[in-house]
């Protein structure tokens, strides 16, 4: 069962939320929280595998426990999926900022936001939906990018080759697919990338990637 904490300062959304997800028969909500403060307190509590979190609290602020969160966690877990009512927004920027492994909206179909939810739990980032990689392209844009040259140098080129494949919304298994190596080897290569890098997970590397020009570049 994957372990799942709900955020959001509506209790009818987040008993929607729960429904939703505990009929999907792997999920199982472990806490809630209604402001940010409370999150962090039900986090060290339950010790959950994904943070469903909304920004946009008047009880306190989804940004700061995103990075608190984020800071005191054991490892890659818990991964924070931001959930909101807006795609282009700096709440949303401030949320990649501060760690959250990736997000959706909140009338995403509940399939989709059960699937995101086993992503995040996988390690993997929430980086293969349009809406997402929208939003990852404009926050990159706002921020200075790297030399061009520099960060050339910075990966072998079948390095480059699966962080642009990344950035294309591909898993290991569909990156391994397209360049005819086993998903072993994508992972091997991505990881020694986020090395390099200094990215700390799968969207991070997928902004570096909009940052650089290395996303949509053959």
């Amino acid at each position: 069962m994957i372990r799942v904490v709900l955020v959001d300062d509506q209790a009818v959304v987040r008993a929607g939320f729960r429904v939703l997800l505990e009929d999907a028969g792997d999920l199982e909500v472990v806490g809630e929280a209604a402001s940010g403060p409370e999150a962090v307190d039900v986090v060290r509590r339950t010790r959950p595998d994904v943070v469903c979190m909304d920004v946009r609290m008047p009880g306190g602020d989804g940004l700061v426990a995103t990075r608190r969160i984020v800071t005191e966690r054991d490892g890659d877990l818990p991964a924070v999926l931001v959930v909101t009512t807006f795609d282009l927004d700096d709440y949303v920027f401030g949320a990649l900022e501060a760690g959250a492994s990736g997000f959706v909206l909140k009338d995403t179909d509940p399939a989709d936001l059960a699937d995101a939810i086993r992503r995040l739990a996988r390690g993997e980032g929430m980086v293969d939906q349009a809406v997402t990689r929208r939003v990852i392209a404009e926050f990159a844009r706002r921020r200075p990018a790297p030399d061009p040259d520099e960060a050339a140098a910075v990966l072998t080129p079948r390095e480059r080759d699966i962080v642009r494949l990344l950035a294309e919304g591909m898993s290991n298994a569909e990156i391994a697919a397209a360049l005819y190596v086993e998903p072993s080897t994508v992972k091997s290569h991505l990881g020694r990338a986020m090395t390099k890098l200094g990215t700390r997970d799968r969207l991070q590397t997928v902004v570096w990637a909009y940052r650089t020009g290395v996303a949509g570049t053959a």
